[in-house]
């Protein structure tokens, strides 16, 4: 890996005015040493795929999604950096076999989306839209009846589909609250659940019991539409919906027909299947729902640490060792990356 490397990044729609050592401050601070940053004005992955067959690495976010057509361009990218908790802008698949580490940034905004979802949950249950309207259409003291008959919080089953670092924050905030927690996620040691006073359920036991179900799987072919018709058939009827994880893993047609046939109580989403949503879709007009525009991570510490995070991680690989947080690590034996972590795996690459 002697010599110069080259990071591509699709240029910004709204590009300042900046030079790239302005607009990529950031991100140089751990890539200025090995690398030049080469931006790629693109529109379609054809074009992207057409500026990046000479790049070493690749920083993404959000933006064209990094698919084969992409990745068969790159002959020489060893790294494709991700600044986000999810990879599903980044056809994995594809990565893997032609031999590219993928990476993310799996605990920069944790805290962030926990709060989040602990906030969707406490709105939804405490039908603060319909207490806000009550209170602007001076519906002063009917509102008390309505929220009368809304059982307290305390006591209630928060059930998580998935146990990863959010959930895991979630489950804290949430016990603070007198929730009690459980967990559903195959991947996760029940020890490891229970150590945190989470009781690990099955799939099924996970539905049934939840007062409200909180998300927070990757998207991936394996949880595609995992809570569909038959999830919300099995489902309390006063059960309420959360979703800081990815859109599609909800099937929101049958959401939409749960939340209108009452099969379930409620939804806070923070993320949709189409976005931006169709300005028609029925749940930003429901006033059971409450719908966010993708914003759970955001604060002042979430995209300048992001994007350090993320440049870090290719510098690593650029260096020849293995990065952190590899999301696809069956590459790193057939790598020519150093194991260099003097810690155990549980913080490496196959977090």
């Amino acid at each position: 890996m002697a010599g110069r490397k080259r990071v591509g990044i699709q240029l910004p729609k709204q590009a300042q005015n900046q030079t790239v050592e302005q607009r990529y401050a950031l991100e140089l601070e751990a890539l200025a040493p090995l690398a030049d940053i080469v931006e790629i004005r693109a529109d379609s992955p054809a074009e992207f795929a057409a500026g990046v067959r000479d790049v070493d690495a690749i920083l993404t976010s959000w933006g064209l999604r990094i698919d084969r057509q992409v990745i068969e361009a790159m002959p020489r990218c060893v790294v494709i950096g991700v600044g986000s908790v999810g990879v599903d802008m980044v056809d994995l698949e594809a990565a893997t076999a032609a031999g590219i580490v993928v990476t993310n940034v799996p605990d920069v905004f944790i805290e962030e989306v926990a709060d989040y979802a602990m906030m969707l949950l406490l709105n939804v249950s405490r039908l603060t839209p319909a207490m806000t309207r009550m209170a602007r259409e001076g519906a002063w003291y009917q509102a008390r009846p309505i929220l009368s008959r809304v059982p307290r919080l305390m006591g209630q089953t928060l059930g998580l589909f998935a146990f990863g670092n959010v959930a895991r924050c979630t489950a804290r905030r949430a016990q603070a609250f007198g929730l009690r927690v459980i967990a559903h996620d195959p991947y996760v040691s029940e020890l490891e659940m229970s150590a945190l006073g989470v009781e690990p359920v099955g799939f099924d036991e996970l539905l049934a019991r939840s007062d409200f179900l909180s998300i927070h799987a990757p998207h991936n072919a394996e949880t595609e539409h995992a809570i569909g018709a038959a999830a919300f058939a099995r489902m309390k009827p006063t059960a309420i919906v959360i979703n800081t994880a990815r859109g599609p893993i909800i099937d929101e047609a049958a959401l939409i027909e749960a939340l209108r046939t009452g099969a379930i109580a409620g939804a806070g989403l923070d993320v949709l299947e189409q976005e931006p949503p169709d300005p028609g879709n029925p749940l930003l007009h429901m006033e059971n729902v409450v719908v966010t525009p993708h914003v759970a991570s955001a604060s002042t510490r979430m995209r300048p640490e992001t994007r350090r995070r993320a440049a870090r991680e290719v510098a690593l690989v650029l260096r020849g060792r293995w990065p952190m947080s590899c999301v696809n690590p069956t590459v790193l034996p057939r790598a020519p990356l150093e194991r260099w972590q003097p810690y155990s795996m549980s913080r490496g690459p196959n977090r």
